[in-house]
């Protein structure tokens, strides 16, 4: 359960998406550690869901589902305040905090759990697997051995892509994280965008 909980973790956080784009651009403009403690977050929320799941919490889910326009919307909101935020934002090669919200360490943890959240992708996602738990009946501490290899696994993904991604900041010049902070900025008031117009195909 613990192998199987830590290859949902990774196959959950490993799709490039806003999540994976904040931590490789706080990476890069703050150093390994911002981008560590925003996956971590990330890794956080989806251990919530992996628990809710686990101990039978369905009906909740479903009925966070069923509210996706308000969270799409909130959501869409919140990824295009992050994405403004990058695109005013200075190169920094010293790894100092950026202004703004996720300028300190808890502010980076808790926009990331945030956006995890209250993204409807992740609900469906832990859906699937409440229903795999459900299926084959499985024990409260086998489903709490799983929940821990969904946070493992998630945490993983984000140190290796931290790691990477910190490696290759040293080669970078500060004109090209210029160019970096404004295209994640534009990349996420896309995805704010299309969280938002979204709304009106529910």
């Amino acid at each position: 359960m613990l192998i199987k909980g830590i290859m949902i973790g990774v196959a959950i956080a490993a799709p490039v998406g806003p999540i994976g784009l904040l931590c490789m651009k706080r990476t890069i403009n703050q150093g390994k550690l911002f981008g560590i403690v925003s996956g971590l977050g990330a890794a956080t929320a989806d251990a919530l869901y992996g628990i809710l799941a686990a101990v039978g919490f369905g009906v909740l889910m479903q009925l966070l589902l069923e509210q996706r326009v308000w969270i799409s919307l909130i959501g869409g909101l919140f990824l295009c305040y992050l994405g403004y935020q990058a695109l005013k934002s200075k190169p920094n090669q010293n790894g100092e905090a950026e202004a703004g919200l996720s300028g300190r360490l808890s502010g980076a943890y808790f926009t990331t759990f945030v956006l995890t959240i209250i993204n409807p992708v992740t609900i469906v996602s832990f859906l699937g697997i409440f229903a795999g738990i459900s299926a084959a009946d499985t024990r409260i501490w086998e489903g709490m051995t799983l929940v821990l290899g969904i946070f493992l696994g998630s945490l993983l993904w984000w140190l290796l892509l931290c790691t990477i991604v910190g490696f290759i900041r040293q080669m970078i010049s500060a004109n090209v994280m210029l160019w970096i902070n404004r295209g994640s900025g534009i990349v996420l008031l896309l995805f704010g965008a299309v969280s938002i117009v979204g709304i009106f195909r529910m």
